[in-house]
């Protein structure tokens, strides 16, 4: 029972793995943050491309991938396929993020509401030498 658990355990870190390195590249992850924009309905991938200034066959590539990780889903519609944010697999990404919070410390002390984080803003190369 215990070999069980850790299959699971490793599987759930593989998923984890490739979901994260989906999202670890700049257009998909402008693909992810509009279509959150947009949940649950999503958009068409035109509209996508159309919003985000891609080409069809880079926004293709990218859609593909985010598919492929469970992070996006399709919904054919006619001539058009829709492309929505999976919630469900977003959520359980941050749950297996976030399941160890506060392990070591009482829970009302660090894992209460989170509150909007601020916006990261780029720094430039000279703010970065000074």
């Amino acid at each position: 029972m215990h070999q069980h658990f850790d299959i699971i355990r490793n599987m759930e870190h593989l998923i984890a793995v490739t979901a994260l390195g989906a999202l670890a590249h700049e257009n998909r992850l402008a693909v992810v943050r509009l279509l959150l924009e947009h949940a649950p309905e999503g958009l068409p991938a035109g509209a996508i491309g159309e919003r985000l200034g891609l080409a069809p066959a880079t926004l293709s590539f990218h859609l593909k991938e985010l598919a492929r990780t469970g992070l996006v889903a399709t919904r054919p519609d006619g001539r058009f396929i829709w492309y929505r944010a999976n919630l469900a697999t977003m959520n359980g990404l941050v749950a297996y993020l976030t399941e160890n919070c506060c392990r070591s410390q009482a829970k009302a002390a660090c894992c209460g509401p989170l509150t909007p984080k601020p916006r990261i803003v780029a720094r430039t190369k000279l703010e970065n030498l000074a």
